[in-house]
């Protein structure tokens, strides 16, 4: 195994990034993702994964509206208010119908095909940091993120991770945006 130019790290097996602190490593003879001429994985820009969020939240925030019109004429909740009395409005304070269907449709489609439509739309792929598919274990954890989390999620990664393009639960996840083939 090989080590990180820049802190040390043992690297993974074909990692074109070090898990650790980011820096690009020297790209594998073949890889299964697209690659600049730094020999580096080409992420997605934050506006092109801000539009392809928001083609995806369209989609399933109509389709989640139909059925929660359809519930609620039938008496049904289709949000949970988590902290009694605050308004359900407040993020992290209320689950409702749309953020649980856009976390199973994203956890679903990244982790079976890498993309989503708004990703597929936009030629984005969500991959692991060496360019190969996440795992659906993996896709879960950074769905939560942009279902739950998004500002928050987003914002730190903004903060903390500049260069890497990766949101909190895209590092904790070790998946990365991509422009696909």
């Amino acid at each position: 195994m090989t080590s990180c130019k820049n802190c040390g790290y043992e690297l993974p097996e074909g990692a074109m990034y070090c898990p650790k602190c980011g820096t690009p490593t020297t790209p594998a003879v073949e890889t299964v993702a697209p690659v600049d001429l730094a020999g580096v994985l080409k992420r997605a820009t934050w506006g092109e994964r801000f539009v392809a969020w928001l083609i995806d939240v369209v989609i399933i925030g109509a389709i989640a509206s139909i059925i929660s019109g359809i519930a609620s004429l039938g008496g049904m909740a289709t949000s949970v208010n988590l902290v009694p009395g605050w308004p359900t409005w407040l993020p992290f304070f209320n689950v409702g119908l749309n953020e649980v269907f856009l976390f199973i449709y994203w956890m679903l489609m990244e982790g079976s095909y890498g993309h989503s439509f708004g990703k597929m739309i936009m030629k984005l792929k969500v991959t692991r940091l060496d360019g190969s598919q996440p795992n659906m274990a993996q896709s879960a954890l950074q769905s939560v993120g942009k279902a739950f989390f998004l500002w928050l999620d987003a914002l730190l990664g903004w903060i903390l991770f500049p260069k890497r393009r990766q949101r909190i639960f895209n590092y904790l996840s070790e998946t990365v945006v991509i422009r696909a083939k």
